[in-house]
């Protein structure tokens, strides 16, 4: 079996890549090792499919990849989707249907139709070599004059991105970083927090790193049995769990002010109300006797306490409960397209590559702004 362009990999990307080349002059396959196409995509933001975001900019991604030339705005990635979309208060952008399961039909929808296009299922790449001569596990051949490697990382491997696919690059002679997962729940100490477990409350929190406050994110914490989670928790998730000596700083009640938290545990001393119900009515009554417990006795040190309520990070939950990879590919070892230096006509998109964004839809606009450029470059740099 003859192409021009093999796609290795059916999810975001990879299908995103497809459906670009659908109507070309190119002889396409799409190979993909489950049984379905997009898994993860029809996932996506809680199954409601957060797939950009309006403030999509280079400082919202980490990794050694160069994305300043790739990403363009959020308006960029949606021309592909016959559908309206909506935007929340924090910039997310979604289909007005809220289904993710939508964006995986648009995309297959325009590869069924395409007559260039060859799409096969269950079938998973074990070898490539140069030529490029592909071998599947149930010995499948493919001969294509370019591969794309859009195979995902190592989040999340029920959805088939188990981390076995860096190899394929690594026989072209390129180099993997460190992986980490990112976007994740965080393991912490839970001395403090044993009786916690499924509350939900609005915080601040702050990465302190090796004794230095680093960067804060607002939004939903919620105690479990092993540490923390909550949209907080995975947002601030993408900056630390490549370090190491990591502790959180919570802060309830951000919009109070010490002050004003201060004056109603004052008030609560002179009603004569107990030491263990000084935050009674002002934080969830576990929540408030947990802090409480871990401060001191006087209404000064409760109320710091309240306002800095610190955890140690001893860990996440790793790949398989991650949203996304930290690291892959080095920037160093690609050109602006995407294409290896070591191999030519060999790309790769997404997630394999060292790059990470943060929560809200700035991975899967990578996955597709990265499949873009690659398309443009196979297509002789026609502007898409």
């Amino acid at each position: 079996m003859k192409y021009d362009v093999a796609v290795i990999g059916a999810g975001a990307s990879g299908l995103y890549l497809t459906a670009l080349l659908a109507g070309s002059n190119l002889k396409v396959a799409l190979i993909e090792s489950q049984p379905r196409v997009g898994k993860k995509l029809s996932a996506t933001g809680n199954g409601q499919g957060n797939l950009t975001n309006v403030n999509v900019s280079e400082d919202k991604y980490f990794g050694s990849v160069c994305v300043k030339n790739i990403i363009g705005d959020y308006q960029s990635v949606l021309e592909l989707f016959p559908m309206l979309f909506e935007i929340d208060g924090e910039g997310r952008v979604y289909p007005t249907g809220k289904q993710a399961s939508s964006m995986t039909d648009a995309l297959r929808r325009i590869i069924d139709n395409a007559p260039n296009v060859d799409v096969y299922l269950s079938t998973k790449i074990i070898e490539i070599n140069k030529g490029y001569v592909i071998k599947s596990e149930d010995e499948k051949i493919f001969y294509s004059e370019k591969v794309v490697l859009s195979t995902g990382g190592k989040s999340q491997k029920q959805f088939g991105s188990d981390g076995n696919a860096y190899k394929l690059a690594t026989r072209f002679g390129h180099k993997i970083s460190q992986l980490y997962p990112s976007l994740v729940q965080l393991k912490t100490n839970t001395e403090d927090i044993k009786t916690l477990k499924g509350i939900r409350v609005f915080a601040d929190v702050t990465a302190i790193i090796n004794d230095k406050e680093t960067v804060t994110q607002r939004g939903d914490v919620i105690f479990t049995e092993y540490g923390v989670t909550g949209n907080a928790i995975f947002s601030l998730s993408a900056y630390l769990t490549d370090k190491d000596d990591v502790a959180l700083k919570i802060s309830f009640l951000p919009d109070v002010s010490y002050e004003t938290l201060l004056s109603s545990i004052e008030r609560k001393i002179s009603l004569g109300y107990e030491r263990s119900e000084m935050l009674s009515g002002t934080l969830n009554n576990q929540l408030g006797r947990a802090i409480i417990r871990k401060s001191g006795s006087t209404p000064k040190e409760i109320a710091r306490s309240v306002k800095d309520f610190r955890l140690k990070v001893i860990g996440s939950l790793g790949f398989d409960y991650a949203q996304v990879t930290k690291g892959g590919i080095y920037g160093a070892e690609v050109t602006d397209n995407l294409e290896s230096k070591y191999s030519k006509g060999l790309y790769f998109t997404g997630e394999i590559l060292d790059v990470d964004g943060l929560c809200g839809g700035y991975n899967l606009h990578w996955a597709f702004s990265s499949a873009k450029k690659v398309a443009s470059a196979i297509l002789n740099g026609r502007d898409l």
